[in-house]
């Protein structure tokens, strides 16, 4: 023992322990002429020399140091002290497929519940954001899911964000509410060509407020509905406001709108009002409202659905890139640092939406209700009494009435298919 004691190429045995008298003594090894080291345990380390929280936080372009601390969550305890807990299985395997999400071959009939929290994963690292990979996981998820990915789409005076991330918001499928107000769209816009594709069919509401639309704009948009029956044949709502383009002959493409409820055409530029009142009351049914109504209400329409948040992460990505900088004084930028004077920031407007908002006439319309059908039983004896002898005169004018309407069908067949409209077809 006194020859392994002496020895200058031992390995490092440790504390040594002896047992006497039923008592447990250390060995004092200093007097042996083994080096004072010794006598100190070797402490038991659970992670490498080199490893810190710092590291950890400071080191992210790091890849192999990073696969070694992103499988922990550091916590602190009460008396402050920092806490490892690992993650779970089901949260690193989440991680890894949203930092691959765009190399997904396809997620349909994936689980819903499953695919929200992938989506939410993918947004928290700002996947979507990505020039090239942000387009194809985002595609990944609509033609998956559809109206749960987004079912209402507010644009509202992001022009900005519409050229910028334009094949983006055309991947969104089954939109039901959709608002470009303010984007000064034109009549030769894409955004405006894709409105007409079957992908956006499930559209019910649709705002176009001061978007510099004219009559082309508006025959253009109603071309499919007008001649093949699809398009926007669900349009329940259309807001075409604040459009001065739009003249009495661009009013008569929007007949082909059977199921439009309410309409909205104030400040464009019609010159017979009432000829126009009286076409939209005989051919769709809508009546002029003297009181403004609140379908109109752009607080209606709003971003829903689980890519809520990706639009304003859209929206600060392109506002952080064409803001320029601030050029105020040092004081009031120390002000504003330090939370003493609010930083006073006006919202944008639309000039033009504001000018004509502000004028006394406002031509909306509507379609009224039916009459309730559930009265009393004298008042029904009644209308039915009536309908029988009607339907007696009916029977021998129906003939005459039907030689009358397939002449006029035969008409507005003809009217139709007008050159401009077999232009508009082929270019589809």
């Amino acid at each position: 023992m006194s020859y392994y004691l002496n020895s200058k190429n031992h390995l490092d045995p440790g504390p040594i322990y002896v047992r006497e008298n039923g008592q447990l003594h250390m060995v004092n090894l200093a007097l042996d002429g083994v080096r004072s080291s010794l006598q100190k345990p070797r402490p038991f380390r659970l992670f490498p020399k080199g490893f810190s929280v710092e590291l950890c936080m400071n080191r992210e372009d790091d890849t192999a140091q990073k696969e070694k601390t992103d499988h922990f969550i550091f916590t602190y305890t009460r008396e402050g002290n920092l806490r490892y807990s690992a993650k779970s299985l089901f949260s690193l395997v989440l991680g890894f497929i949203s930092d691959n999400v765009d190399h997904i071959d396809s997620l349909i009939g994936f689980p819903e519940q499953i695919a929200e929290k992938l989506f939410s994963a993918a947004e928290a690292r700002q996947k979507f954001t990505e020039p090239g990979a942000g387009l194809r996981a985002l595609q990944k998820f609509t033609e998956a899911y559809g109206s749960l990915v987004l079912c209402s789409l507010c644009l509202r005076n992001r022009y900005l964000v519409i050229s910028e991330k334009l094949e983006e918001i055309k991947s969104f499928r089954e939109l039901t509410c959709l608002d470009l107000s303010c984007c000064k769209l034109g009549d030769e816009h894409e955004l405006l060509e894709h409105l007409t594709n079957e992908a956006l069919s499930s559209v019910t509401q649709l705002h176009l407020k001061d978007n510099c639309l004219s009559d082309a704009g508006v025959r253009k948009m109603t071309a499919p509905v007008r001649v093949m029956k699809r398009g926007l044949e669900n349009l329940t709502l259309l807001d075409l406001s604040c459009n001065p383009e739009i003249t009495d002959a661009g009013i008569g493409y929007l007949f082909s709108f059977r199921k439009l409820n309410c309409l909205d055409i104030s400040g464009t530029g019609l010159k017979d009002i009432k000829a126009v009142k009286h076409k939209l009351q005989t051919h769709i049914g809508l009546v002029h409202s003297k009181v403004p109504l609140k379908e109109f209400d752009h607080s209606n329409c709003k971003t829903e659905g689980w890519a809520d948040q990706i639009v304003l992460q859209w929206e600060r990505v392109t506002s952080e890139a064409v803001k320029p900088r601030e050029t105020g004084e040092p004081r009031t930028a120390a002000q504003h640092f330090y939370g003493k004077r609010a930083r006073a920031e006006a919202p944008v407007k639309c000039p033009l939406a504001d000018t004509h908002g502000n004028s006394s006439e406002k031509l909306q319309f509507y379609k009224e209700k039916a009459p309730d059908c559930h009265g009393p039983l004298l008042k029904r004896e009644a209308v039915s009494s009536q309908e029988s002898k009607k339907s007696k005169k009916r029977a021998f004018e129906e003939p005459e009435k039907e030689q009358s309407n397939s002449s006029q069908s035969s008409k507005q067949k003809y009217v139709c298919l007008a050159v401009e409209d077999w232009d508009l077809l082929n270019s589809y």
